[in-house]
């Protein structure tokens, strides 16, 4: 009952903060904040307008929304098994970090969206510029927080799986990154966050598809409407990708205690 009602509670603040918005836009008259219910019409004719074939769905569903968060997915994905690849072997190296660590640094200290001009000489116009730019932005979190959790793995742990002389790539499969699981996720969930961002800021330039197109054309026809639906259904994508990762964080990390368990012991 305890969490069928803080569910509600988060679900009836969204309603009264949606109720409010649409008692002030109509109050004012503003062109540039229309009505929720303007804006949820315009999402309707947006996406939902196709025909049963496509799940009335409408084409740019699968001309702008289905490639973008394919592209937020793919640079997301090569930043993990880079981050937690390179991080694990960092991790596990007495004098790597000291050599790479003002290198990483610096790196980390450029904003990616400054270098989109670079990615487009290197790479032109097109998915690879956008799957590299947010490669680059989501791949710093995780690295830096799998060396973190690497290092993190307990001395005992160390020391048992050499006695019983358990091979290194067991090792480091079954002893080191479940320890550095939590620092991963961690990792993750802020990358996901900056990888929805660069989705869009990448899709500013340079392109004919994707929501952060789409979200630019309906800014410059001055269609506020539109342009709010598009930002709403950001908003809408990014929460649905985080549930998903934290259904994910849960089931794998379901060994670790919970705070419950954790108050019950102490």
């Amino acid at each position: 009952m305890s969490r069928v009602a803080a569910f509600a509670g988060r679900w009836l603040v969204l309603a009264g903060a949606l109720l409010v918005w649409e008692i002030a836009a109509r109050a004012s008259a503003s062109l540039y904040f229309p009505p929720i219910t303007t804006i949820l019409d315009q999402g309707r004719a947006l996406w939902l307008t196709g025909d049963a074939s496509s799940l009335w769905l409408s084409a740019t569903v699968f001309d702008d929304i289905l490639p973008s968060i394919g592209r937020a997915l793919s640079g997301l994905a090569i930043a993990v098994v880079i981050g937690v690849a390179l991080g694990t072997a960092l991790g596990r190296s007495r004098t790597g970090m000291d050599y790479v660590g003002p290198l990483f640094a610096f790196f980390r200290a450029i904003p990616p969206p400054t270098l989109i001009p670079v990615f487009l000489v290197l790479l032109k116009i097109g998915t690879p510029m956008q799957v590299t730019t947010i490669v680059f932005g989501c791949v710093w979190p995780i690295l830096l927080n799998t060396v973190d959790g690497v290092r993190t793995v307990d001395r005992t742990q160390t020391d048992t799986a050499r006695a019983f002389r358990i091979p290194r790539t067991a090792w480091l499969t079954t002893v080191v990154l479940p320890a550095a699981m939590p620092k991963i996720f961690a990792g993750l969930r802020l990358s996901m966050s900056i990888a929805v961002l660069l989705m869009v800021i990448s899709e500013l330039v340079a392109t004919t598809n994707g929501i952060g197109y789409q979200l630019l054309f309906a800014q410059r026809q001055f269609d506020f409407p539109k342009m709010w639906a598009w930002i709403m259904l950001l908003g809408v994508i990014g929460y649905g990708l985080n549930t998903a990762l934290l259904a994910v964080e849960g089931r794998t990390l379901r060994w670790q205690p919970s705070r419950q368990d954790l108050a019950r012991l102490s």
